[in-house]
């Protein structure tokens, strides 16, 4: 565990498993106990910042699975090597980083995780939260029945296009149907000012999902002005991360208050 979010973190609290779905090996850092949550790391990977948010889900009572998707575990890289990963992620074939209108593959392993998660913990569900790369990824993770709790946080997918949507046609009407069928809610999260994710993305998604799409839009003026890892400081120039670099962990903040609203969705939904 990181003294200092800035310093690298063992993840020592984790247990670190490799396991395989769909012919396919990744590490998960699992840890808690109770009913299932997927925290999905936003880039450059599995910052101290997002374990931070990870205890935080299991502090609350889960069982967190967090899945290695790139970048090195646990570490703060600096602003080169940072960059070389979000380079990577982008031509990378599990990923689908420019063109709206497809899912990224990976989400069908992400899918099945959430199948074993399920398996694994009980309970009526799972959940699962998608931060920036992969914001969208607990949207399209609706495909598998037993996700019952999808947040999306800033999704930055697809780069090129601002009002597009990192989800096919027919996929988006799957989950449209079965969030109106099953009554089930998405929450969503970015800052006002996000030039990675602008108010184009979350009105395509409200047109696509109707009163099902829960948005939360927050001031940039919350967002936490302090120290920043370096791939921020160098290319993350506005307000972004909102339950992790940006979040200002001091009561009355609308960034903790998101935190806690998110805490609040995934008891709701499963521990009812």
């Amino acid at each position: 565990m990181a003294e200092s979010l800035l310093e690298a973190d063992s993840l020592s609290d984790f247990a670190a498993r490799e396991i395989t779905l769909l012919d396919v090996a990744k590490k998960v850092h699992v840890t808690g106990d109770g009913p299932g949550v997927i925290v999905m790391t936003e880039m450059p990977g599995i910052s101290p910042h997002v374990a931070r948010f990870a205890r935080w889900v299991r502090d609350a009572g889960f069982t967190v699975y967090m899945p290695s998707l790139f970048g090195r575990d646990g570490a703060v890289p600096s602003a080169e090597e940072a960059a070389g990963v979000f380079r990577h992620a982008c031509v990378s074939a599990e990923f689908r980083a420019f063109g709206a209108g497809g899912s990224s593959p990976v989400t069908k392993w992400l899918r099945a995780l959430a199948r074993l998660a399920h398996e694994e913990c009980g309970g009526p569900g799972v959940g699962a939260i998608g931060m920036c790369f992969t914001g969208n990824f607990a949207l399209t993770m609706m495909l598998e029945p037993s996700m019952l709790a999808p947040v999306v946080s800033q999704p930055s997918l697809p780069l090129d296009d601002p009002g597009g949507l990192e989800i096919s046609p027919e996929e988006l009407e799957a989950v449209a149907e079965r969030l109106k069928r099953e009554e089930l809610t998405v929450l969503a999260y970015r800052f006002e000012g996000d030039s990675f994710c602008r108010a184009e993305r979350f009105a395509a998604y409200e047109k696509a999902l109707g009163d099902r799409f829960v948005p939360r839009v927050l001031p940039d003026a919350a967002a936490n002005p302090g120290p920043k890892p370096p791939f921020f400081e160098q290319f993350v120039t506005t307000p972004h991360s909102v339950v992790t670099v940006h979040l200002i962990d001091e009561a009355g903040q609308p960034t903790l208050a998101a935190r806690d609203e998110i805490l609040a969705f995934f008891k709701e939904r499963l521990l009812g």
